[in-house]
């Protein structure tokens, strides 16, 4: 599996709060298939997770959102936790840089509460989704169809529950990616 994603450059964008382990366990299992991984957030140079009741780690920025460009990467991953992606819906270069993952027709993957940034997007209307059940209604008023199961892959978009969730996640966020290796891909899928 170590060549699965060579070539692939990967954002994780993330705010302060995002579920630690929503970003650290992608981060690992995209980094062993060979991806390129990069850390984006509004913050300068570190944002801080949430550990289900406490504050997690700090993390070291390695892109700030002022500068990033969905031009350089090939994928989105969206780590949930409440605080994080209730910051990035609200953060206007956080919504220009998700909308041109959308626009240019790259895959997208959100955990928990990640999908929260795609309904600021417009990217969930008429796709099957799950999330952490507190966002059941919102995604269903954007005009989802939501569901509840581990992991949902809907064209480019895959989301997902919970932490428990992440083996089957990381394994459909892998195999969703690795059909959009730059020298591997022919024609891009749609939203």
């Amino acid at each position: 599996m170590a060549s699965k994603l060579n070539g692939l450059r990967v954002a994780i964008l993330a705010d302060n709060g995002f579920e630690q382990v929503e970003m650290t366990e992608p981060r690992k299992a995209l980094q062993e298939a060979g991806a390129q991984v990069q850390l984006v957030s509004p913050e300068e140079k570190s944002v801080k997770g949430w550990n289900h009741t406490d504050w997690g780690d700090e993390f070291l920025v390695e892109v700030s959102l002022k500068h990033a460009n969905a031009d350089e990467y090939d994928a989105l991953m969206l780590p949930g936790g409440v605080m994080n992606p209730d910051r990035l819906r609200w953060n206007p270069d956080a919504i220009r840089f998700v909308k041109e993952f959308v626009t240019r027709r790259k895959p997208i993957a959100a955990i928990c509460h990640g999908p929260w940034t795609l309904i600021e997007v417009g990217a969930v209307a008429g796709h099957r989704v799950t999330s952490w059940p507190s966002l059941k209604t919102d995604l269903i008023n954007a005009g989802a169809h939501w569901v509840d199961e581990e992991a949902v892959r809907d064209d480019l978009i895959l989301t997902s529950r919970k932490p428990d969730d992440l083996p089957v996640f990381n394994e459909r966020m892998l195999d969703l990616f690795a059909e959009h290796i730059p020298a591997a891909k022919g024609i891009v899928g749609s939203y």
